[in-house]
Order: structure tokens, then sequence, then C-alpha cells
């Protein structure tokens, strides 16, 4: 029998998650990898190194792949055109993908289709920035002369606000949370445009994933929160607790109406504000298996890796509920112990349902090299448990 080959590009821990969910099904995997160490690149069979910036480099990747994928959303627009013009597959479409790509792109057409989002415009420059902060006040900010306005840094004339590029951004990176107009300076300087956005006093984050296929079926997992440390995941807890089930199954729908008109193939990660007053907010999408989705592997069903797979290659998808009352996944963050394997002693035997993911990654304090995922019926066990392995992997927990 012929089985698919899957192109996937980008050689980091999702491409190495997704392939393993291929391997049950005998899938084929081709990698187009920036080095040879990378993540996926150490677990894959064929492995292409090269740079998928470079259209050439990426045409001669697809040939003999049946559909071309992705594990992070920074190749050129134009470039996936030119694929989809050569007949290539490309899932998620460049139509789809550039509401990720770009922060701009994707306000406008959230706002079109009516999705509620922070206020929010593109600005021109760091006093452009402070008249948002006005608007977003009601207009109470003077210009003071020499950059400085009314408010600068005392919360007064909206600030703070949150600036970001539009382009490139991830895990807290391209993100500035600013509190006057001197402090607006930093995000102009990539050359690129910048996006205001209010800073929403939000009690929590959440995160609704589902995932749809080309003939457009889709599923939708339970909405988790998520719990940031320094702009990074640290907590995703399946499902979030104390949510409100009307609440949860709004988050859904909305989440599969935005995947439905943005034409999105494979996973989508709608990253949510929920608000004090009840309401939810759209902050950030993701078109590929995402952090807040990990939990998957060990708490559903069939995970999102599992049904990224499906997606891409038209398959019927599996089904997305969970397996236990509560799941929670911890990151595992480089620390200053890098012998993260002697450590597999400790947390096996203490913990004997605990599953470890590891990337394959050099230890670098602050770099995420892996995930842990536990379960249970008692949710404050179960956190205990995610966040004491976690801990212990990192050498910030010694006992």
């Amino acid at each position: 029998m012929t089985f698919p080959v899957v192109g996937m590009v980008g050689g980091g821990q999702l491409a190495r998650m997704t392939h393993e969910a291929g391997i049950p099904l005998g899938i084929k995997f081709k990698l187009l990898s920036d080095t040879p160490q990378d993540s996926a690149a150490q677990v894959v069979s064929e492995v292409v190194v090269g740079d998928y910036r470079d259209l050439d480099t990426l045409r001669a990747f697809a040939r003999g792949c049946d559909v071309i994928t992705f594990d992070h959303e920074h190749v050129p627009t134009a470039h996936l055109r030119a694929l989809e013009a050569d007949g290539v597959p490309v899932r998620p479409g460049p139509d789809a993908l550039v509401h990720a790509q770009d922060k701009g792109v994707m306000r406008a057409k959230l706002d079109a289709i009516g999705v509620p989002c922070p206020r929010h415009r593109i600005v021109s420059d760091p006093e452009d920035a402070a008249r948002f902060a006005a608007e977003v006040a009601g207009g109470g900010a003077q210009h003071l002369g020499e950059g400085r306005w009314s408010g600068d840094g005392d919360g007064s004339g909206g600030f703070p606000v949150v600036l970001k590029t539009v382009r490139g951004g991830y895990d807290g990176k391209g993100v500035w949370v600013v509190r006057s107009s001197k402090e607006a300076e930093e995000p102009f300087r990539a050359g690129v445009p910048v996006l205001a956005e209010e800073k929403v006093d939000f009690a929590r984050e959440l995160a609704a994933n589902i995932v749809r296929s080309p003939h457009g079926q889709a599923v939708a997992y339970p909405v988790v929160e998520s719990i940031q440390v320094d702009g990074v995941c640290d907590t995703v807890i399946a499902p979030a607790p104390g949510l409100d089930p009307e609440l949860a199954g709004h988050a859904q729908e909305l989440a599969l109406r935005i995947g439905q008109e943005l034409g999105v193939v494979g996973h989508l990660a709608v990253e949510l504000f929920e608000t004090a007053d009840g309401r939810i907010l759209v902050n950030e999408l993701a078109m590929r298996p995402h952090n807040s989705g990990h939990w998957t592997q060990d708490g559903a069903i069939t995970s999102q890796f599992a049904n990224h797979v499906r997606a891409v290659l038209d398959l019927p998808l599996g089904d997305p509920r969970p397996r236990a009352r509560w799941t929670v996944m911890a990151n595992v963050l480089g620390g200053d112990y890098p012998d993260m394997y002697s450590a597999y002693l400790h947390c096996m035997a203490r913990d004997p349902q605990l599953k470890i993911h590891m990337y394959g990654k050099d230890v670098k304090p602050g770099r995420k090299v892996g995930h842990v995922n536990t379960y249970g019926d008692d949710l404050a066990e179960v956190r205990e448990r995610a966040a004491h392995a976690a801990g212990y992997l990192r050498g910030t927990i010694t006992e």
C-alpha cells in the first residue's frame, strides 16, 4: 500500500510530536529543518536542511509531498501562494494562515466578522501610540511637547497599553506593555508595523482549540485555562475550572466560527481573555498545534497532533473528549541543571501515572525543553503533581 507523505515545514517540538502522532497510521513525514539538530530532525527519517524563506528551497522540498503543513507561521505568504499555484496542497492555506502571521490582518478580519477583541489600531510612531492611549481613555491626555503626554507613566491617559509588532512575535517576544510614550519607542526600532491594543483587565486567560478538515468537518476540545509566567505558558488546566458552561460553549462556537470564516484546515488555537464581567475577548490566533493543546496527548481520546494529521490529509477527525475529569499540563523550562534524565527516577517513582514529554533540546535557562501531563479526579492533587514534576525536572524542586 502507498501511504501519503506529509511535508512539515519547521523542525521544532510541534513537528516532532505531530510526526509521533502519524506513526501509528503509517504516515510518512518529510521535514524541512533549519539544522540537523532541531527537535523533529532528531526523529524524522527524511530531513531536508534548508531555509524556509527561500522559494526554490520550498519548491524542491515540496516535490514528493502529498500535502504541506507547518510547525510555525513564518513562511512568507507569497511563497505559499506560489506552492499552491504549483499544485501543492498547503494546509492551512495562505489565505487562512496570513491571519496568524499578521496581527494587523487578523484584527481587521475579526472586526469584519464581528468577533469581540480588545480595542486596537495600527500606530505609526510613539506619539501615535500615545494618541491611541488617549483614545482608550476617552481623549483625556494632552501633548506636552518633547515627546511627552499628560498621564505618561501614571496609568492615566490610557496608559499602559500593549504594543505588538504585527509579524514575528511569539512567547512574549515582539510584545511590549508600555506605560509612557517614551517606553513606546522600542517597538518601532524593528522597522515593521506596530499594533496598539488596550491592556485588558482580564480575570484569566483561556484557550479554545478546534480542528477543521478540508471538507468542513470540525471538532472542538474543552476550553482550557492557560497560566502565563513572564509571557510564557507555564500551566494549562483542562477543562478551565469554574468556567460557566454557557460561556465555555460560546468560546467553542466562536473558535469554530473563526475557523470556518477564515477557511482554516488543521488545528486552530484561539487564545482568549476572560474579563471580570464575564465576557471573552480574542487575544491571538495560532494555526498549528499549540501549547494550550499539549494536554490532549494524554488527556483526550484523540490528541491535537493526531487530529491535525487527520485534518491535513482530509481523514475523518477523532473524538476530542477528555479521558479524565482533569488534566494538567506543565511546561518544563531549562534551568541550572542540564541533566534532566537523572531526575526521571524520582519523578516516575513518585508518580507512576506521570507522562513526561521531552523535546531533545539543549537545556538553557528559560527555554521550553519539554512538558509533563498529569490527570485525575482531584484538581488540587493533579496540579500539585504536575508542578512538582516540572519543578524537579528543572531543578527548582529537589525533594
